[in-house]
C-alpha cells in the first residue's frame, strides 16, 4: 500500500496540518498553549512555537473591525503615528475638540482617568499638578483602581483669589483611588530662601519627596502667554513673561519651563518654583500628559521632545500636527 506524505513547510519540515491546527485552536477556539499541547501530544513550548510559526508564515490573519457607530470615533492609525514619532509607550486620541472649553477639558480628563485606571498599581504613589484638564480627570475617576498615596506636585498658593481646584482634585483622587492624600501646603513660587526653609520644613518636604519619587503622574502643560493659568492666577507677571519668552521658553510643568527641545530654561524662576523638578518627571516610569488644542500645540511638542511623557492624551488634531512637526525635524 501507497501512502502519499503530508504536505510540508519547505523551511521546518513542520506537517503544514499541524501548524493550522494549533492556529485553529488558539485563534478560533480560543485554547490556551497548554490545552492545545495535551489535544496534540507535544509540549507546551512546542505549542507556542507551533501558533507563533503559523503566523509568522501567513497562515493567520488578524482582523479588527470596530462597529460602525464607533468607527468614525477610534483614530488608531494617528495615535501609532505619534507614538512612532516619539517613542511613546501610548496615545489616546479623542473625539472632541480639546479647546480648553469645559466640554474640552471633560473629554480629556475622561480619557486620562480611564488610562491612569488601567496603567495605576495599589502599591504606587500617585502625583498630579493642578490644572482644569486633572481636575476633569479627578472627576471622571472610576472607582475600580487603587494606589497607595496621591500627592500634589506643584505649589498652589497664591497672593490674589485664584481657584486652581487643588483641594478638589486632591480629594476626589484619594477618594477614587483608595489612597491617602497628601497636600502640598506651598506657594508655587517664592523667593529662593524661602523655597530653601520650605524644602527643609518636615511636612512640606515629605509631600516633595513623595511627588519626586511618584510611580505615575498626571499633569498638563502650560503655555507661555497672558492664557496661561499662571498669569492668571497672579504667580507670574508680564515681566517674568518677556524674560521667559526672551529665552525660548515654549511651555511649562508644575512651573518649571522648559524650551522647544523640551531644554529647561534658566530663568529667575528656577530657584523660586515649588514643584517636582522636570528631572523627575522624565524619570517616572509612567507620566501621562493630558493636554490638546492650537494654544498648547507648542508646549505638548516641548514636552515630548523632552521626554516628559511616556502616554499622552490629546484631540485628532493636535495628534495629526504632533507627527508633522516631528517629521519636519528629520
Amino acid at each position: 500500500m501507497v501512502t502519499t506524505p503530508a504536505k510540508t513547510t519547505p523551511d521546518t519540515g513542520t506537517d503544514l496540518r499541524l501548524l493550522v491546527r494549533a492556529a485553529t485552536m488558539y485563534h478560533l477556539e480560543g485554547l490556551t498553549q497548554a490545552e492545545i499541547a495535551t489535544r496534540l501530544g507535544v509540549s507546551r513550548p512546542t505549542a507556542g512555537r507551533l501558533v507563533a510559526r503559523a503566523r509568522a508564515q501567513g497562515l493567520v490573519q488578524v482582523t479588527v473591525t470596530a462597529p460602525g457607530h464607533l468607527s468614525d470615533s477610534i483614530h488608531t492609525d494617528a495615535e501609532r503615528a505619534v507614538e512612532d514619532a516619539f517613542g511613546l509607550n501610548e496615545v489616546l486620541v479623542i473625539d472632541e475638540l480639546a479647546d480648553g472649553s469645559p466640554s474640552g477639558n471633560a473629554a480629556l480628563g475622561r480619557a486620562g482617568a480611564s488610562v491612569l485606571a488601567r496603567r495605576v498599581q495599589p502599591t504606587d504613589t500617585v502625583g498630579f499638578t493642578w490644572g482644569p484638564e486633572q481636575v476633569a480627570a479627578a472627576d471622571a475617576m472610576p472607582g475600580n483602581a487603587s494606589c497607595q498615596v496621591v500627592v500634589q506636585m506643584d505649589g498652589s498658593m497664591t497672593s490674589v483669589e485664584y481657584h486652581t481646584g487643588v483641594d478638589h482634585a486632591l480629594s476626589r483622587f484619594s477618594e477614587r483611588l483608595h489612597a491617602r492624600p497628601m497636600r502640598l501646603m506651598a506657594p508655587l513660587f517664592a523667593d529662593p530662601d524661602t523655597v530653601t526653609a520650605l524644602e527643609r520644613d518636615s511636612i512640606i518636604s515629605q509631600a516633595l519627596s513623595a511627588a519626586r519619587a511618584a510611580n505615575a503622574m498626571l499633569f498638563g502643560v502650560g503655555s507661555v502667554s497672558t492664557s496661561t493659568t499662571l498669569f492668571e492666577g497672579a504667580y507670574i507677571d508680564a515681566v517674568v513673561l518677556d524674560e521667559l519668552d526672551e529665552l525660548g521658553a515654549v511651555g511649562e510643568i508644575g512651573g518649571r519651563f522648559y524650551d522647544a527641545d523640551g531644554r529647561p530654561v534658566a530663568s529667575s524662576l528656577v530657584n523660586r518654583t515649588v514643584s517636582v523638578p522636570l528631572d523627575a518627571v522624565r524619570a517616572c516610569p509612567t507620566a501621562i500628559l493630558i493636554s490638546g488644542g492650537e494654544h498648547r500645540r507648542h508646549s505638548i511638542l516641548g514636552a515630548l521632545r523632552g521626554g516628559f511623557a511616556t502616554i499622552l492624551v490629546t484631540d485628532l488634531p493636535t495628534a495629526e500636527w504632533l507627527v508633522a512637526q516631528q517629521k519636519g525635524t528629520d
